[in-house]
């Protein structure tokens, strides 16, 4: 009987000394959350290259994906009929000239009237205007390029027949880079409350490999309108590419960083979910358990930033979560709540 009891004892005391939780405190400090955005990346200059004349490509000067500066020539399409073109509006004008030439001699001798003269002159006008036309046909035939870009692959080939508008590349521009992500109205305005005036923001690319591209890019402009069907607002960051490395039409992760001023966190370890809502265990004044729902602000690793339903001097359930029920009564070790966050292995600022 007497080692029963002093067995029975000792469970007891096991008993008690496993029933003392750990409890802790919200917090208020600054922090900083991430979030990541699918994005979209474009090159600051994607352009068509397009036939301004009809007909045969007669010779291609570059390849697809080769480098041009701005100027060179690119392709040549049959210019023998632009040519006969031209020449013939020069002789015309030519003519033109010397009819007008003559008549003025005579004009200033009062052999003609000046009728006659203006005639002369407006004749010889048009014909430098046909002249001038005849001769913009002809560069027509000279496909150049408008700036400093890649090619992309052709949609003809040396020989084709092309019309007035035939698209035969494209031109990419990848000197800076434009990538487009879409951020939720609630967080557009979060965004726009704390950024300062006339700073632009940085931001991080990830790209499909999960590496993070070297540059970092601003933020530079926010559209005009939201997209009703989705309740997102377009956001356009700049990326310098000296390497070259991106291209016009990838795709990778926009990470985007947010102050927080005196955000209410808690670690996510005092939190339960009952039907997608999100409940916490508080201590009232006679030590007993009463759960109450939660509204989060923001997720960061190991903690949540509290929207609603805490005070600063709520205790709150840090461990056991599982071993306890509503209104049960328990003893507990408050811990700091520097000490309980520190102990989550995360460095917050």
């Amino acid at each position: 009987m007497i080692w029963s009891t002093s067995c029975n004892s000792h469970k007891k005391e096991l008993h008690e000394e496993e029933s003392k939780f750990l409890v802790t405190s919200p917090i208020k400090m600054d922090t900083a959350i991430t979030k990541d955005y699918v994005c979209q990346i474009h090159s600051i200059q994607h352009i068509e290259i397009r036939s301004q004349e009809k007909g045969y490509l007669q010779k291609v000067f570059v390849d697809e994906g080769d480098f041009v500066k701005q100027g060179r020539l690119l392709f040549q399409v049959m210019p023998r009929l632009y040519e006969a073109e031209q020449q013939k509006a020069k002789a015309e004008a030519n003519l033109a000239e010397i009819e007008y030439q003559n008549t003025k001699r005579l004009a200033d001798s009062n052999i003609v009237a000046p009728n006659e003269l203006a005639m002369a002159k407006a004749k010889f006008d048009k014909a430098q205007a046909e002249l001038s036309l005849a001769q913009v046909h002809l560069d027509f035939t000279e496909i150049k390029a408008p700036f400093d870009g890649i090619i992309d692959r052709f949609h003809v080939r040396l020989g084709s027949l092309v019309d007035e508008g035939d698209l035969l590349t494209n031109l990419s521009d990848n000197s800076k880079m434009w990538v487009y992500f879409n951020v939720p109205e609630a967080e557009y305005l979060d965004y726009q409350a704390q950024v300062e005036k006339d700073h632009l923001d940085e931001v991080k690319l990830k790209l499909p490999n999960n590496k993070f591209f070297e540059y970092t890019g601003l933020v530079e402009t926010i559209e005009a309108d939201f997209n009703n069907e989705t309740g997102n607002i377009p956001f356009r960051a700049t990326f310098p590419n000296p390497k070259g490395l991106l291209r016009h039409g990838e795709t990778g992760n926009i990470e985007m960083t947010f102050p927080m001023k005196n955000a209410m966190i808690i670690p996510q370890k005092a939190t339960f979910e009952i039907l997608d809502k999100l409940y916490v265990y508080v201590i009232d004044e006679e030590n007993k358990i009463r759960s109450r729902h939660i509204k989060v602000a923001a997720e960061m690793p190991h903690l949540f930033i509290i929207k609603e339903g805490l005070e600063l001097n709520d205790k709150i359930l840090l461990e056991g979560l599982r071993l306890v029920r509503e209104n049960e009564e328990i003893e507990y070790e408050f811990v700091e709540p520097k000490t309980a966050i520190s102990d989550l292995s995360l460095y917050a600022e």
